[in-house]
């Protein structure tokens, strides 16, 4: 039995089974993907908010605030890139201008410094791309940029390094009350004991909540169509620019993305939650309200498109708290500023929320740090020569755009959490992000895989359930 199962392998429930491990708590993490960083944390714009959207005094004001303050230091314990390359908010005319000041005076309330309005001739000097008929811009210099599924990643192999365990292809379809806890049971028949219960299953949050017996989480989704651009753009902007927000979100954006990428994007349009395709609509919108921003953006390098579905409560805010029933916790509802909030809202959740359920003891043992997944890439010469001495995997490359090695493909299968599928090997390592989007490397991507699990090449999915690669192998 465990102390805590936490069922939604995203960034919140990813960091939250992190933080977990900070205690003498026994901790599993349910998703039911094959992989972690699945659902919205895959298609996620990657940006660290300022705050100054977020209405005052609500819960997402709140942990953006305290989230944007934790990030520099919760990524470069995980290894993961961040970049402060502060935020932008366009105004095209007078009443968005005046709008400007609306944002800036809720971001002062909400505790966000160094927020400045920028005249035209500021803004063009700091964002020489963007539109001519831009009038102004409200500048949040705390915004930032971080990748959302490696920072997922990150912090569920840490808690995995320090106890916790995962269990990927399960799908909570039944709840059954004990003395002590839950019997939790997934569609395929495996059962998990545990005493409390987290539910941070994103857009399936409210259906989990139904099978505890607590009716009053609701749950719809906004898809989200993104393109993004070559890293050949890399610098046609530096801050993150959005336009003046509407009430359905902060709206198209152009921004850079750590690795060196431009993201367009994204659409906020309500769909079925299984709607997650991108449409020549969606991405006519993108290309349309991107060129507005900056008319050069250069569409021509696109190399993907890209789309998700966002969750978001009929509360219009985050549900943090304890549900009705008693050692159920619902954490969902975490739309945008999610990701900034996430190192706050798992800090918040183990020691206000938790600790009324455990009495929570520091684990004496527990490491926060981890080596970078792109650890290879970020060393010299002289030291990446050392290591293929010790190891001539790290002398092959096998992703030519992205220049990554067999033997960081091959790590990323033995690190914790094991990358099992060819899309879980792309997000930890960049192999297949290129220009050539994996038309080189995945063949032998499929052939590590499989050798590194000892199955057949036919075995071997791009992102699990029946997603074959291959079919039809001899044997």
């Amino acid at each position: 039995m465990f102390d805590v199962v936490i069922i939604g392998g995203g960034v919140v429930g990813g960091t939250i089974l992190r933080e977990t491990q900070k205690y003498n708590l026994s901790a599993c993490l349910l998703e039911k993907e094959s992989d972690v960083a699945m659902g919205a944390s895959r298609a996620n714009s990657g940006i660290v908010h300022a705050g100054f959207d977020a209405p005052v005094g609500s819960l997402k004001a709140k942990f953006n605030i305290l989230g944007n303050l934790m990030m520099k230091d919760y990524a470069k314990e995980l290894g993961v890139k961040y970049q402060n390359n502060g935020s932008l908010v366009v105004a095209f005319n007078e009443q968005e201008k005046i709008e400007l000041n609306a944002l800036k005076e809720r971001g002062e309330k909400n505790g966000v410094e160094g927020l400045k309005i920028l005249d035209r001739e500021q803004l063009f000097k700091k964002e020489p791309n963007i539109s001519k008929d831009a009038v102004a811009a409200l500048f949040a210099p705390t915004g930032g940029i971080v990748c959302p599924y490696k920072l997922t990643i990150a912090a569920i192999g840490n808690a995995m390094d320090n106890g916790a365990q995962l269990l990927t292809e399960f799908e909570v379809v039944k709840i059954s009350k004990t003395e002590k806890g839950f019997l939790i049971e997934s569609a395929d028949g495996k059962i998990v004991e545990t005493k409390l219960v987290i539910n941070c299953a994103g857009l399936a949050g409210g259906k989990i909540a139904e099978l505890f017996g607590d009716n009053s989480v609701i749950i719809n989704a906004r898809r989200g169509e993104y393109i993004l651009l070559d890293r050949e753009c890399n610098g046609f902007v530096n801050s993150t620019l959005f336009f003046t927000p509407t009430k359905k979100g902060k709206g198209i954006l152009v921004s850079p993305t750590v690795d060196g990428n431009i993201i367009l994007g994204p659409t906020a349009d309500e769909v079925d939650q299984k709607e997650v395709e991108t449409t020549r609509l969606g991405l006519q919108t993108v290309k349309e309200k991107a060129t507005f921003m900056c008319p050069t953006v250069p569409l021509g390098s696109t190399i993907t498109s890209f789309a998700g579905a966002r969750a978001y409560s009929d509360r219009h805010d985050f549900i943090i708290e304890h549900s009705s029933v008693k050692g159920l916790i619902n954490c969902v509802g975490i739309e945008s500023p999610g990701l900034t909030s996430a190192p706050a809202i798992a800090k918040y959740v183990v020691e206000e929320l938790v600790s009324k359920f455990f009495k929570l003891v520091k684990n004496s043992n527990f490491n926060g740090q981890r080596i970078a997944d792109d650890f290879f890439e970020n060393l010299s010469v002289e030291e990446k020569n050392q290591i293929i001495k010790q190891n001539s995997a790290y002398g092959k490359i096998v992703c030519r755009c992205e220049e990554i090695t067999e033997g960081e493909i091959i790590r990323a299968i033995r690190t914790n959490p094991k990358a099992t599928t060819v899309d879980g090997i792309k997000r930890r390592t960049r192999s297949g992000m290129g220009r050539c989007q994996g038309g080189f490397c995945q063949p032998q991507i499929v052939w590590l895989l499989a050798e590194e699990n000892g199955v057949e090449v036919d075995k071997i999915t791009k992102n699990g359930k029946g997603s074959y690669i291959l079919v039809g192998v001899s044997k």
